[in-house]
């Protein structure tokens, strides 16, 4: 397996960034993928025999695109698997990256931001379908640019659909801005793009005002009350929101590209009494963030273990829903050339998107003078990357997406698999024991009301025997692949042929078959 990319068109989904560059991992970086060592001892260690891979690639992305440096970390089932760092923090003092070096990851706070809402709304304080005025009084004098348009809400704010525009890199520059300032902003009337509720259109305004929410809402200041209730108990020490209160040998100085040489960015402040910083102020190093992304994907899959993190699971996997639909690629192509059709939507501070083969990622990048960064995780493979740069909107999501793309082959990954619920098994069983004749299916009670009118008797029992016959001696029954918890497939393994069952169940309790099919399957 030879990866090789002649043109890569690097996009920071659900952030402002388009980056091209030749990048030829052939040329000058070939990997013959034969030569990687090999090991059968499990996902975390198949994962870990990569590592030099991964190094490799990150490494090459840097000197080639001119980033002064860079770290990135692998999450693997809530276990940062591994870790690794390119170039400076500091060109002059050349002070090396290290997985602990903290650099500013601009738009990855907005999840934070989010995060709070949902836990203020979980104890109670504010619901999402608020109109946001109730908190930001200022905004009630808003004039809306129709007569017909809704009242912004809290979760138009959340999902980019409250009609602002799109403010990248304006919103950039607010970042040291006051709550004073930003009122007067509102004052002096936002201009809209669109009437709430009716487009997406990313708003580093709309995550200032959750900012300033979340302060009303707890009574103390947005930053306080996130270190407090999210950093903290994730024990994310290295987490600040003011850059000069980073240690001086841990903090990565931002840096732009021009005339060939590499120019320092001026640091902006995080304003103590501003909102602003809540759409992108934060600084993290790859070790801590790693933290938060093993959270994210520890509500996966949704089960009944003890609550254990700072906000409910059901809530981070709100957070994960796709609330806003913002776009369908069907020419996307994935680094290794492969043309992949791509879904992608809004969540909460997160963006979702969904490919031709049914993977799911949840991602957010981050670009502010001087620094480039993305997260990017598999829920249901319970892997993820993070990546830290310091140079001027680094787009960082599509060497991201390479890196996890290329995990899941190489290390030949599967999708966790639905546990079997005990009355999808039971039903199995039960089925097995009227196929292929159907004798008292219709007394069995293991049927709903529906069933037999919409399945004929004679014609479930005549499809069922010719399948079974030309099945020939039946060798086995497969374990049920569930779909869910009332929904499934199975395999019945003849000689000749294997015959595919699915079934699912009614609502009512106990569930019973509702719809039911039977095909063949090629061996």
């Amino acid at each position: 397996m030879k990866i090789i990319i002649t043109v890569l068109t690097l996009t920071v989904f659900f952030g402002s960034v388009s980056f091209n560059h030749d990048f030829d991992f052939a040329n000058p970086l070939m990997v013959d993928t034969t030569q990687l060592p090999k090991t059968d001892t499990g996902k975390l260690n198949k994962i870990k025999a990569l590592a030099p891979f991964i190094e490799k690639v990150f490494t090459e992305y840097a000197r080639l695109n001119h980033i002064p440096g860079l770290a990135y970390g692998i999450v693997v089932d809530g276990k940062l698997a591994f870790t690794g760092s390119y170039g400076y923090t500091d060109i002059d003092k050349k002070i090396l990256v290290t997985p602990s070096s903290v650099f500013r990851i601009a738009s990855m706070s907005k999840s934070f931001t989010a995060m709070a809402i949902l836990k203020l709304r979980d104890e109670g304080k504010l619901q999402l379908d608020d109109p946001a005025y109730l908190y930001i009084p200022e905004l009630k004098g808003l004039k809306y640019p129709t007569t017909d348009a809704p009242l912004i809400t809290i979760r138009h704010l959340l999902t980019h659909g409250a009609g602002f525009p799109e403010d990248n890199p304006w919103g950039d520059r607010q970042l040291a801005d006051s709550d004073k300032e930003l009122s007067e902003l509102i004052e002096k009337q936002i201009s809209f793009s669109n009437p709430p509720g009716v487009e997406y259109e990313y708003s580093n305004l709309g995550f200032a005002m959750l900012g300033r929410i979340i302060t009303k809402v707890s009574g103390k200041p947005y930053q306080q009350y996130i270190k407090e209730n999210i950093w903290l108990p994730l024990g994310m020490k290295s987490a600040e929101w003011e850059y000069a209160n980073v240690p001086a040998n841990k903090l990565a100085h931002g840096y732009r590209w021009l005339n060939d040489q590499w120019n320092e960015e001026v640091l902006l402040h995080d304003k103590a009494d501003g909102s602003w910083g809540a759409m992108g102020g934060m600084l993290c190093s790859v070790e801590d963030f790693s933290s938060y992304m093993s959270l994210h994907l520890s509500a996966w899959p949704p089960s009944s273990l003890k609550e254990t993190g700072p906000v409910k699971r059901s809530s981070i996997r709100e957070m994960h829903h796709p609330w806003r639909f913002n776009g369908m690629n069907t020419r996307y192509r994935y680094p290794d050339g492969r043309t992949c059709a791509l879904a992608t939507a809004y969540g909460y501070g997160l963006g979702w998107s969904r490919d031709c083969d049914g993977k799911i990622f949840i991602a957010h990048s981050g670009g502010l003078p001087g620094f480039g960064s993305q997260w990017r995780i598999m829920p249901d493979y319970g892997i993820g990357v993070v990546s830290l740069a310091n140079r001027t909107y680094s787009p960082m999501g599509g060497i991201n997406t390479l890196v996890l793309d290329t995990l899941v082959k190489m290390a030949k990954l599967k999708p966790r698999e639905v546990e079997v619920s005990p009355i999808l098994d039971k039903r199995k069983n039960e089925l097995m024991k009227i196929l292929p004749d159907w004798e008292n299916a219709e007394k069995s009670g293991l049927f709903a009301e529906n069933f037999f009118p919409d399945n004929p008797i004679d014609s479930l029992r005549k499809q069922s025997k010719e399948l079974f016959a030309k099945a020939g001696k039946i060798l086995s029954v497969k374990e049920m692949n569930a779909e869910n918890n009332l929904r499934g497939t199975f395999v019945v393994e003849g000689e000749k042929i294997n015959i595919e069952v699915f079934f699912t169940l009614s609502p009512e309790n106990p569930p019973l078959i509702q719809q039911y099919r039977m095909r063949e399957i090629k061996k």
